[in-house]
């Protein structure tokens, strides 16, 4: 098994932004992520270690200012409890790099009721091909 990214590793890779909201489960600014209002059909990776974790046909605008989605590919998610902020929620992170991603919610358009409410900075979006 191949040992895990040093966090000096990690700064080297990611952004400023990228390493507060993926290393220190931070938060970006709603409304200023680059992907927050792409239509393009694809799939959302990883920003940190480029596994599928979303894809085109379940974004949503659920106007909360990040990317939102109905379903993940739970191959590749996993879901954490997460009681900080005096609150009671579910962390999203990367199953394969242990990266924060967002959270999910209970309140989404679709039959299974998730929003899965996803920092952008913490993806990277790869076109299908035509």
């Amino acid at each position: 098994m191949k040992m895990p990214k040093t966090e000096k590793d990690w700064k080297e890779k990611l952004s400023l932004e990228q390493y507060k909201v993926m290393r220190e489960k931070g938060t970006e600014i709603p409304f200023t992520g680059k992907l927050l209002k792409n239509k393009e059909k694809g799939n959302y990776i990883c920003a940190a270690c480029n596994s599928i974790l979303f894809s085109s046909d379940t974004k949503f605008d659920s106007g909360t200012g990040w990317p939102s989605f109905t379903e993940a590919n739970m191959k590749n998610i996993e879901l954490l409890e997460d009681n900080s902020h005096l609150m009671h929620r579910t962390e999203v992170r990367c199953k394969k790099c242990k990266a924060h991603l967002g959270h999910v919610f209970d309140d989404g358009p679709s039959d299974n009721g998730k929003r899965y409410c996803i920092n952008s900075c913490s993806l990277e979006f790869k076109k299908s091909k035509k």
